[in-house]
Parts: structure tokens; sequence; C-alpha cells
């Protein structure tokens, strides 16, 4: 999608968010992983391990779609709509994710996850964000794949 003529300087990458970012994946990482050594050895803690992190994911959806809404509000000059009306679907879908049971929910956040990652592939240059879409590739990469391994353990 080319850049609009009156969009504003590019967003330049930030060390510290790219190194929060990748931290970002430890909860990912270690839900995933907690999952499938916990098993069916303690159904409680278990539940508990799909759930928090099932709720991470939620939070860092409706996290993603905030970004539209800080993006939109730093180019008032567009006028646009978009970014605030896409910028709440994230928090809609990883809501009604995290209130299924894990199985079906982290399906649902991982496919989110994705969706989000193509969505922002369109608009991030037309809002000047298109440096972060490498690192938003590589973060939403990993995190789906951990919210489906994740699901396939639940």
């Amino acid at each position: 999608m080319p850049v609009a003529a009156n969009a504003l300087a590019p967003l330049p990458l930030n060390p510290l968010a790219l190194r929060l970012g990748h931290l970002g994946l430890l909860p990912f990482v270690l839900g995933a992983l907690l999952v499938w050594l916990v098993g069916g050895r303690d159904a409680a803690a278990h539940a508990w391990i799909s759930f928090a992190l099932s709720a991470y994911a939620a939070l860092i959806l409706s996290f993603l779609g905030g970004i539209y809404w800080g993006l939109g509000f730093s180019r008032p000059q567009d006028g646009s709509a978009l970014p605030f009306i896409w910028g709440v679907m994230p928090s809609l879908g990883a809501w009604i994710a995290l209130v299924m049971p894990a199985y079906a929910g982290l399906v649902l956040h991982g496919v989110m996850l994705i969706a989000c990652y193509l969505v922002d592939r369109r608009l991030y240059p037309a809002l000047g964000a298109a440096a972060w879409l490498t690192l938003r590739f590589r973060l939403s990469a990993v995190a789906a794949l951990c919210c489906f391994l994740a699901a396939a353990g639940s």
C-alpha cells in the first residue's frame, strides 16, 4: 500500500522498545511450556496456567489495538476514523477468546495475533510505522505459535 502523501516522517525504531518487545514474549513461551510440562499431572494448575496465558494474550491484543489509537492521535491532520475503529477490534475479539475454554480461546488468540499483523502490514506504512513491521512479524509469529502449542496441550 503506498504511503499517503500527507504522511509525517517515519517513526524510528526505539532500542528499548525492541528489547521490551522481545521480553514480552517470555510469558508466551513460559506459558506454552508450562501447559505441556504440567499436562495431566495437576488439573487445577493446568487450568490456571492455560487461563493465565490466555489472559496475557488478551492483554497483548488490547495493547496492539491501542497502538492504533496512539498513531491516530499523533496524526490528527489525516482525520481518519480507521485507526480508532480498528483499534477496538483486537480487544473485543480477545475478550471473546478469554471467556472460551482454553483449547479454543488460545487458538482464537493465535489467529487474532496473525490477523493483527496482516492489518498492520496494510496500515502501518500509511501511519508512518512501517519500520516496526519486522519486529511485529517476529513477535506475532512467536506469540501465535505459543498460543497454538498451548491450545494443543490444553
